[in-house]
């Protein structure tokens, strides 16, 4: 069958994890919500995107991502689809959008595959979404699941807080990892986890982890882009390494354009428009007034 649009060699997908894993070499995913922004993450060389429901923090300000709704999801996952070629583009199941039964929850999957153009889905909960996990699979949905802290979960949780500290949680949470697996995850995000937690989940799974917050023996290192790029505002999680300062960035490009609107200097001759040659000025004029 010929293809109109066929996908580049380096398109990475699904299975491209657990070959990576096979080989031992680590992967990278980041966050994106935008069509400017995805291409740019996207060129970088980055494996996977994630659309993921931190937008709620960092894109509308709403404080958690509870909020984040399903269309907001499904807009945004079609920007990052526009500007992605390689990456394998991963959507978040927004709070609400899997909790009402299988069936709903298949249908609200299907609408970010089919209509917002994700390659996958991501859902959090332990062995309380093993069920759902294998629905998904088996209705031909990849799934990325979602253990550790689970940011949905934030007020049953009490807080942004690391999970499976205690030999009784870590027990838990391994043995959710693991029924995570055998329902038909490809990989499984560790968030705020400790490291030998992790690296014991990470050695114990033959499908991807995906690290935030959990060490480095992950076989995969997520994070939000505005962490990354220093995008954000107030106090950054510990996990966190910031690679640039973008906001500083802005404010001087802003406060200097406002400078040298207000002095004058912009626009300048070069950034304007002029007549042309031929055309003089009292002509125009001329012709204005016999109308």
């Amino acid at each position: 069958m010929a293809y109109l649009k066929p996908d580049k060699p380096e398109k990475f997908y699904v299975p491209a994890l657990r070959a990576a894993k096979e080989k031992g070499e680590k992967l990278v995913c980041l966050t994106a919500y935008d069509y400017p922004t995805a291409r740019i993450v996207d060129e970088a060389g980055v494996d996977m995107i994630l659309v993921g429901d931190s937008m709620g923090n960092v894109i509308h300000g709403y404080g958690n991502t509870i909020p984040v709704t399903l269309d907001e999801i499904l807009s945004a996952t079609k920007a990052v689809k526009r500007g992605s070629s390689r990456a394998l583009i991963i959507s978040d199941m927004p709070y609400g959008s899997f909790h009402t039964g299988d069936d709903d929850a298949v249908r609200n999957a299907l609408v970010l595959m089919k209509d917002g153009g994700a390659e996958a889905v991501k859902l959090e909960g332990g062995r309380n979404r093993v069920g759902l996990v294998k629905r998904l699979v088996d209705e031909e949905i990849p799934v990325m699941a979602h253990v550790g802290l689970t940011p949905q979960s934030v007020h049953k949780m009490g807080g942004y807080r690391v999970q499976g500290k205690t030999a009784d949680a870590a027990k838990i949470l391994i043995e959710d990892a693991k029924m995570l697996e055998e329902a038909g995850a490809f990989s499984i995000v560790l968030e705020l986890v400790p490291r030998e937690v992790a690296e014991i989940v990470t050695n114990e799974l033959t499908i991807s982890t995906v690290g935030i917050g959990a060490g480095s023996a992950c076989d995969v290192q997520v994070l939000v882009l505005h962490d990354l790029i220093g995008f954000t505002f107030g106090r950054q999680p510990r996990f966190v390494r910031q690679y640039a300062n973008v906001s500083k960035v802005i404010t001087e490009a802003i406060t200097n354009w406002m400078n040298d609107v207000r002095s004058g200097n912009y626009p300048n001759e070069k950034e304007s428009y002029g007549l042309p040659s031929d055309v003089k000025l009292n002509e125009r004029k001329s012709a204005s007034s016999r109308r």
